[in-house]
């Protein structure tokens, strides 16, 4: 299969950012945005996308869809797409590239080959693809991974795993444990020493003895509240991911209580944007979620 046109759903932050480099190589970018946000909308204009409006029509254009969106909705997203390819009789390929769990990706694979599709694996690892130096790795796996050796551009870096339908979702369910899993320990013990009234000698301790560790995370902070939202659905799929496996649930059930708490506050409702042109500083983010702002 020769893939020229590409549907993202949805160019939201990260899927904007991919859907932009998408264009850069070559490809014909598309969307559906009946339904969607002005802000998405915005997003999508000043990427250049074309909007085919229905996800009937996203499906009867391209023969690649590829869904980037909060893990709560991936299942929706994929049942709209299979819907689609049975009324238009279109076959073409799906790619959920969201943060979800090895089994979830199962389900989502055996409905949309159900519809007669063909199913890719992925896993976003990184930032979005914004400036030069923003390379994030997309991971794929199962029979048809391959279809994204198409895409070419210097910032997307595609890594194929292998046919096995999870392997990219595996990957990155124990990357994000690790690096949101942390972020929400560390958040989570700041605003703790904030509110016990030692902020000042624990940022000098860590300072002093994990300076890698804090510094990481005073890089990482700011720009997490507004998408703690997300980050909720997917500390659910890695617990379940871990459970399935017979391991425990409840270190992720406690990052998810931890991003809900955020994603409630003024900084968890701001947009991406919003916090960029904000510039706080980690410690900053911390001190407003310890102090109720």
């Amino acid at each position: 299969m020769q893939i020229k046109n590409i549907g993202v759903v949805s160019p939201g932050d990260m899927g904007q950012a991919i859907a932009g480099r998408l264009k850069e190589s070559g490809m014909n970018v598309h969307t559906a945005l009946d339904g969607r946000s002005e802000r998405t909308r915005s997003l999508a204009r000043a990427a250049g996308l074309t909007d085919c409006g229905s996800m009937e029509k996203l499906v009867a254009t391209c023969e690649l869809v590829i869904s980037v969106i909060n893990p709560g909705e991936a299942l929706s997203v994929a049942r709209q797409v299979a819907a689609a390819m049975k009324k238009t009789g279109r076959k073409i390929a799906f790619a959920d590239l969201n943060a979800v769990s090895p089994q979830t990706a199962r389900d989502t694979a055996a409905m949309i080959r159900e519809a007669g599709g063909l199913f890719i694996d992925g896993g976003i690892i990184g930032p979005p693809p914004r400036g030069e130096k923003d390379k994030p790795r997309i991971y794929v796996s199962g029979p048809d991974a391959y279809l994204f050796e198409q895409i070419n551009h210097p910032n997307i870096l595609v890594r194929v795993m292998s046919e096995r339908i999870g392997d990219a979702s595996g990957i990155k369910m124990c990357y994000a444990a690790m690096t949101k899993g942390t972020t929400a320990l560390a958040v989570e013990l700041l605003v703790a020493a904030r509110r016990l009234g030692v902020e000042q000698a624990l940022e000098k301790e860590l300072r002093d003895s994990r300076s890698d560790v804090f510094d990481w995370q005073m890089k990482n902070i700011p720009s997490m509240p507004p998408k703690a939202y997300r980050w909720v659905p997917e500390m659910q799929e890695i617990a379940k991911t871990f459970g399935e496996l017979g391991m425990t649930r409840r270190i992720f059930e406690g990052a998810t209580d931890m991003y809900e708490f955020i994603a409630s506050t003024p900084l968890g409702k701001e947009s991406p944007e919003q916090a960029r042109k904000a510039g706080r500083s980690g410690l900053d983010v911390t001190r407003d979620l310890a102090d109720g702002k």
